[in-house]
């Protein structure tokens, strides 16, 4: 049998991670399962990533970066205010609802990690990072149209992600498997209310040419 290094290992294993725990809990993710499940040695998972934490932190990081990525380009090519946060929006809630046993891990895994002071770190890192960008493209936006907003570009952004992160939550409650009329009602709400705290109180929304709620 060819020789697999760890960096080969690695990615296999944080698959592995993945599928196993989304399909029974993280309380099922031990180091013995997760081996058995790529149908390797425990000592395997060891060796690659030295304890269940570090497996936890990698596995993490796979899926925060992966949903940044996806939200971090959905909006590059947006002419305005609205139609940027709209395509986010949208981008945040298919990755949500196309994989609901990933969305209930992920929630999982946060409350897992808030307990767990070496993977702390890696949550808020996530939520720092997805306000930043949903912040940076509020910024170019505004530098794009010469249009300032009556509320600064990281406080909108906080407030966006804040709200997705609230339909999140609402999806695993509701144990939707696809976004209802009243998961996009909300999303639209959500929308339209940053959007006006952006304009300000006359609900002024510049370049799109809608009126804010």
């Amino acid at each position: 049998m060819a020789h697999v290094t760890a960096a080969e290992r690695r990615p296999q294993l944080i698959a592995a991670a993945v599928s196993l725990m989304a399909r029974e809990g993280v309380a099922a993710g031990s180091t013995r399962a997760i081996a058995a499940e790529l149908g390797v040695a425990q000592a395997t998972v060891h060796y690659t990533f030295g304890t269940k934490a570090d497996l936890y932190r990698a596995v993490l990081e796979t899926l925060t970066e992966d949903v940044i990525a996806r939200v971090q380009t959905a909006a590059e090519h947006a002419t305005g205010l609205e139609e940027a946060m709209r395509l986010t929006a949208d981008a945040f809630l298919e990755d949500l609802t196309g994989r609901p046993d990933l969305n209930l891990l992920w929630l999982e895994l946060v409350a897992h990690s808030l307990r767990t002071p070496e993977l702390r770190t890696v949550v808020a890192r996530y939520h720092e990072e997805t306000a930043a960008i949903a912040a940076n493209v509020l910024r170019r936006l505004s530098e794009r149209s010469g249009q300032e907003y009556a509320v600064e570009p990281e406080a909108l952004g906080r407030f966006l992600v804040a709200g997705l992160d609230g339909l999140c939550m609402h999806l695993v409650i509701q144990g939707d498997s696809a976004p209802g009329e009243e998961t996009r009602r909300a999303l639209d709400l959500l929308v339209t209310a940053t959007a006006a705290l952006a304009y300000g109180r006359d609900g002024q929304s510049g370049q799109d040419g809608q009126r804010g709620a």
